[in-house]
């Protein structure tokens, strides 16, 4: 699945601007299709402007192209949207969002000559409980194509003589669980959601960046894993396919799928049917490793998830999340301070992220976590390490159990490390770095412009620091 994070640092080449929106977004659809080999563009309306028109502009553009490989069949457009329970300004995106999928259905009608729905299925974020996919899974039968039915006053004809048939009749909600409560819970939520519904399967997106974020990098590994384990159970147990997505980004602490990850990644995780291939993975690396490495993830056959210690798993995540937490508020001011030089890549809307921790003065506040993971980048800090003294060697011992490329993807990260960021962090952060742990060879052309970064920084200059954190970001193959 291609999807619209924004984490790259290289351009692509058919983009008008560095901050990507609109048409940008059309053609990078089209270039993930038709270039890289992606089975699926997600089609994000959540935070910003989407353009409801997708269908008709690729298929209007890229007539060859589509009329050998079907939208709705070969590939697929998935539409994420805003969750009306947690982001209440963007409600009504969600109205405006399923409205295009009966207006798609018709574009490609009269494309294909036949009923093959190009749009059936859409991500709810930040999903809690199954009352909230049940509200769009209703609200689109209900209100959307429901009232074709509805005569538009009282003996006249009704909407669909006048304007036309609404299809698809129903559509496939995709729940995508975030934080750790809710992560736990998923098999609890995705039981309830599909009492009264009869279908063979159900996609389920797990988050991998923002619980890294809220309780750091070990702490969502295992969160998936345990999901990722109920919800095996719960399939075998009703006989339903659960099909898991993964979202993925390049940083280690994102989930570490890059090009050259890929062996690493489906080892890690064997029960997931659909990974994301984010901005950094599909710009910042040559093309031919790209398109080699789609390749590999669409060819490898699933197989269930090793078994894991959920009890184990839960205390560790609780150890560990309890310290990284405590920490992040001490490095708060910091991360908001180097944030501000990070460059966006996508025309996004401006708001925070799910973390936020009372304080005696309020509430920590950071950027979305590729703005974070970034801002930890850039001084030296990768995010991985925040919290890890948490843990005794008992401790890591019973993870590398559980969590098979600990190591590895701990020397990836901490080729990032530089010393000299000791200097500037808070003296609570500072003194529970825990660098001494594994065995890694820096990278010395990344520690010489952090360097320069973390002068820049004691010396209070930002003239030229969002250069310095691009030259940074270039050298590691991913913004954050």
């Amino acid at each position: 699945m291609s999807t619209q994070h924004p984490d790259n640092v290289t351009v692509p080449f058919f983009a008008e601007t560095p901050d990507m929106s609109g048409d940008d977004e059309i053609q990078e659809a089209y270039y993930a299709f038709s270039h890289l080999g992606c089975d699926e563009q997600m089609w994000d309306s959540e935070g910003k402007e989407i353009d409801d028109f997708v269908v008709r502009k690729l298929l209007t553009r890229y007539p060859y192209f589509f009329r050998d490989r079907r939208l709705g069949r070969d590939l697929f457009l998935t539409l994420r949207l805003p969750n009306p329970s947690v982001e209440k300004d963007e409600a009504k995106v969600v109205v405006e969002t399923l409205e295009s999928i009966p207006r798609s259905m018709d574009v490609a009608r009269l494309f294909y000559g036949d009923d093959t729905p190009p749009i059936f299925e859409v991500i709810l974020p930040m999903t809690t409980s199954a009352e909230e996919l049940n509200r769009i899974y209703y609200f689109y039968r209900n209100f959307i194509s429901g009232i074709q039915n509805q005569p538009i006053s009282p003996g006249d004809i009704t909407i669909a003589q006048w304007i036309g048939q609404f299809y698809p009749e129903k559509i496939n909600i995709i729940p995508l669980f975030e934080d750790k409560e809710h992560m736990l819970d998923a098999h609890k939520i995705v039981s309830d959601y599909l009492k009264d519904k009869e279908v063979d399967y159900l996609r389920v997106f797990l988050a991998r960046s923002d619980p890294a974020m809220n309780y750091g990098m070990i702490s969502a590994i295992l969160c998936n894993k345990i999901a990722l384990q109920r919800l095996r159970r719960l399939s075998e147990r009703t006989g339903i396919k659960i099909y898991p997505i993964l979202g993925a980004g390049s940083p280690p602490f994102r989930g570490n799928l890059t090009p050259y990850t890929v062996d690493d990644v489906i080892e890690e995780y064997p029960q997931v049917e659909t990974f994301t291939i984010q901005s950094a993975f599909k710009y910042d690396n040559p093309v031919e490793d790209v398109i080699k490495a789609i390749k590999r993830l669409k060819s490898f056959e699933r197989r269930p998830l090793r078994e894991v210690d959920e009890d184990l798993s839960v205390a560790l995540i609780e150890k560990i999340s309890k310290e990284y937490q405590r920490q992040i508020e001490y490095l708060a001011p910091l991360i908001n301070e180097v944030a501000r030089y990070i460059p966006p890549r996508r025309m996004r809307k401006l708001h925070v992220g799910l973390f936020g921790y009372s304080r005696s003065v309020g509430k920590v506040r950071l950027p979305r976590v590729i703005g974070f993971c970034a801002s930890c980048y850039s001084i030296g800090l990768p995010p991985e390490i925040i919290g890890l003294n948490a843990l005794d060697a008992e401790d890591i011992s019973c993870l590398k159990s559980v969590y098979e490329n600990f190591e590895k993807d701990m020397e990836r990260a901490l080729r990032f490390f530089n010393p000299e960021c000791l200097e500037i962090l808070p003296e609570e952060v500072r003194k529970n770095i825990r660098n001494e742990l594994f065995d890694y060879e820096p990278d010395m052309a990344h520690r010489e412009v952090t360097s320069r970064i973390i002068s820049a920084i004691k010396d209070g200059r930002g003239v030229n620091l969002q250069d310095m954190v691009i030259e940074a970001a270039y050298i590691r193959r991913f913004l954050g």
